[in-house]
């Protein structure tokens, strides 16, 4: 059976480079099939809200995750720290807090930034939250994408850098073994 990777960006730019290095992984592997979860429609996290049950990008949202059988986070880091984008979603993607469509989902990190140190702050904070929702985080694997503005044709919206490509389709299958073998312990 064919698995289905989930694609979350944490930007919310068009012309996001993490779009650009998320966008590469549809490209990598065939026997596998790719599908955006979009975030950008999603309203800030309030309980007000969520008492009335939740608005239709939300359950979309969770739908969508529900829907695959792993999901691959391409983020940026700003701050040093998370987008807010992607701690909105991930707020909403974890309630209710018992039932949430990511508890116990294999899920992979990926980040890139024009700065000399990747996204290893943004990483470390995404991993906490996960940790804190019951995510199955690949372990030991980190893509910290550094320079990430040297190793994209922004206007062509591709990645042109070859250790970069080959070190994220390394990733990518490691990702994939990590889906078939992850322990479901409840």
């Amino acid at each position: 059976m064919t698995k289905t990777i989930g694609l979350i960006c944490g930007s919310l730019r068009k012309n996001s480079f993490n779009r650009i290095i998320a966008q590469s992984l549809t490209d990598m592997d065939d026997s596998v099939q790719f599908r955006w979860i979009e975030i950008k429609d999603l309203p800030l996290f309030n309980e007000d809200i969520e008492v009335g049950g939740d608005p239709e990008p939300v359950t979309s949202f969770k739908s969508a995750i529900q829907e695959v059988d792993g999901i691959i986070i391409v983020s940026p880091e700003y701050n040093s720290g998370i987008s807010g984008a992607l701690k909105n979603a991930l707020d909403w993607a974890s309630r209710p807090p018992k039932s949430s469509v990511l508890s116990k989902k294999p899920v992979g990190l990926i980040g890139a930034t024009p700065g000399g140190l990747g996204t290893a702050f943004s990483q470390m904070q995404t991993r906490q939250i996960l940790e804190a929702m019951q995510v199955h985080i690949l372990p030991f694997q980190k893509v910290l994408i550094s320079q990430v503005h040297e190793k994209v044709d922004s206007e062509q919206k591709v990645l042109t850098d070859e250790k970069t490509k080959r070190y994220l389709q390394r990733y990518l299958q490691q990702f994939i073994y990590w889906i078939d073998h992850t322990p479901i312990l409840d």
